[in-house]
């Protein structure tokens, strides 16, 4: 039986051809040997398993090879390569700056840099990671590194640059290693796979090379794992059980559910992680990164930023076009935010659950794809908020008839409510305002069903265009600014700038201002789904314009009277104010 060597040390480059993701350092140090210009100290820095070493000994391999490849390449076939691939060369020198931190180490360092090299050129001293070094080493190291001997040359490495002083820094040349992007590891996972008989499916080469973090080596030693527990064939699934990985699956899962508003199907989604033995932090930091991955996809030219396999992606981008950006940023924030109060929340999964909860609420964010698999919340939210009485009989004409008949606020809405009344509606109101896990799983059928006919009807009134006047336009665009009673900002914006109509059902709407032009264009999703379904016409497109003042308008103040005229008749309380505190103007 052949001796099992991990592939961390069996597949190690031994040529710079072959070392993964630091191109334009192998380039420069292949331009140096090429044009002979060898700085006497190298400084090689940045995380574990990304190459330092490796780098170091090609390095060292290549300036002593006898004769080096056009690509400048050690050849592999002279004496000096073949002691280097024995570990039997007398000309590279490794030290371990952990064991040999005292002064005296280094004294026995600098007598050793004396002698010559015995076969090639130079003697090369790699020392790892040599900020282990202690003050009093670092100084005694100094001469010797500023002015060695013609033949020697010293390269450090090391993986937390800030502890080395900065008189070192500046006798040496320093090349910053960056982590390995994960398809640069996934690729070589996968050369590794096909050199061992391995079947791997991209998937989960993909999970191993982001549980790699950007390293190399811990990459590869994870790939000996899991082929230690799947075999010669490595699945998905597999993977992420080996390595307690959350599957991408919880996450579309969860989104579908925000999608739809289903508190209850999310709240047991995220019960089935924790019984995983998920932590709720870990969790929610994945689903925010989830957000941030169905962003990226919104836009071709972000889209290479999405570090996923094939299959994992096309089912990102797929999710990305049923939510809008709006959504994604609100869903982000409130994880973000969820991630940042944790540690602070005496009940964690609460405080995650109610940021569940949170996300599935934001039905008004969610893109006009989705329309119907929110109608039934968008219209109930309408129809509490507004203080409407139903006392016109069902059996009105004006809500069976099919013709433009609404002429007065008085006939426009028993028509609101006749088409918004569900039956469910009367249950909503008495349910308690508390949120109760049984409750919601005893009525997830029946809202689903509710759902269901709702979405129906909304389809069956696709084909509408009953035409509308101006008039019946006002009455219906007071009839939204109504339900923003308790919007400060928004009620007198919308009561002030009532709109028109234009050609092919456009609706004009006027706007003094950027300001309240970017405040009615937040609205715009909103107010269009409103005046659709009160006013009995799909056709209908929605544009905000600013209007021009005239120069004697905008060059003419207010006067205190009129300020105050004009909010009180805004808000009546501020009459009540005035009177109670027995307030008047100063003539």
């Amino acid at each position: 039986m052949a001796e099992f060597i991990v592939s961390a040390r069996k597949y190690r480059p031994d040529t710079f051809k072959t070392v993964v993701g630091q191109e334009s350092i192998t380039t420069t140090l292949k331009n140096s040997i090429k044009t002979k210009h060898l700085a006497h100290a190298y400084l090689f820095c940045g995380p574990r398993g990304v190459g330092k070493t490796t780098c170091a000994r090609i390095f060292a391999k290549t300036i002593n090879c006898f004769n080096p490849t056009e690509n400048i390449e050690p050849c592999d076939k002279c004496d000096s390569c073949l002691g280097f691939n024995k570990s039997s060369s007398f000309n590279i020198h490794e030290l371990d700056a952990a064991s040999n931190n005292s002064v005296d180490g280094m004294r026995n360092l600098t007598d050793q840099v004396r002698i010559a090299p015995q076969l090639g050129k130079y003697n090369v001293y790699i020392i790892d990671e040599v900020h282990m070094l202690s003050a009093n080493a670092f100084n005694a190291f100094l001469k010797t590194l500023e002015e060695p001997p013609a033949h020697a040359i010293f390269i450090l490495a090391t993986t937390e640059k800030q502890k080395i002083i900065p008189t070192i820094l500046s006798r040496c040349q320093i090349f910053d290693f960056n982590r390995i992007n994960i398809n640069d590891i996934a690729g070589h996972l996968q050369f590794v796979a096909d050199s061992e008989s391995v079947t791997a499916e991209p998937e989960a080469l993909n999970v191993i090379a982001q549980k790699a973090d950007g390293a190399m080596r811990d990459a590869l030693s994870i790939f000996d794992q899991i082929v230690s527990f799947c075999g010669n064939e490595i699945t998905y699934d597999k993977t992420i059980e080996n390595l307690n990985v959350l599957d991408y699956d919880y996450y579309f899962k969860l989104t579908e559910n925000f999608i739809s508003g289903n508190i209850s199907q999310s709240l047991i989604i995220f019960n089935e992680i924790l019984s995983k033995g998920f932590e709720s932090q870990f969790f929610i930091t994945g689903l925010a990164a989830h957000f941030r991955d169905l962003l990226v996809c919104k836009d071709q030219i972000t889209i290479q930023l999405l570090e996923v396999g094939k299959a994992i992606a096309e089912r990102y981008k797929y999710q990305s076009n049923q939510v809008s950006v709006d959504f994604l940023f609100k869903a982000l924030e409130i994880s973000n935010q969820c991630d940042i109060d944790y540690r602070n929340s005496h009940n964690k999964r609460l405080h995650v659950e109610l940021a569940l909860v949170k996300i599935c609420n934001l039905s008004g964010f969610i893109s006009t794809n989705h329309v119907n698999n929110v109608a039934s919340n968008t219209n109930q939210n309408k129809v509490n908020t507004v203080n409407i009485k139903t006392e016109t009989p069902v059996n009105n004409p004006i809500q069976q008839s099919t013709t433009p008949t609404v002429k007065a606020p008085e006939k426009i809405i028993p028509s609101i409510v006749k088409e918004e009344k569900v039956d469910y509606n009367a249950e909503d109101n008495s349910k308690p305002k508390s949120f109760t896990i049984k409750k919601a799983l005893n009525e997830e059928k029946s809202e689903k069903e509710t759902t269901n006919s709702q979405s129906a009807v909304n389809t069956t009134d696709a084909n509408i265009n009953t035409p509308f006047t101006n008039s019946e336009l006002e009455i219906a665009w007071l009839q939204f600014a109504e339900t923003k009673g308790n919007a400060v900002r928004i009620s007198p914006l919308l009561k002030t700038n009532i709109p028109k109509l234009s050609e092919n059902n456009q609706i004009i709407v006027p706007a003094i201002n950027k300001s309240q032009e970017d405040e009615l264009k937040k609205l715009h999703d909103e107010i269009l789904f409103f005046l659709k379904q009160v006013l009995k016409n799909n056709t209908i497109s929605l544009k905000v314009e600013v209007t021009e003042q005239s120069e004697n308008e905008s060059a003419k103040p207010y006067t205190d009277i009129e300020k105050y005229q004009f909010f009180a008749q805004m808000n009546p309380s501020v009459l009540k104010m005035k009177d109670r505190l027995n307030l008047d103007f100063d003539r």
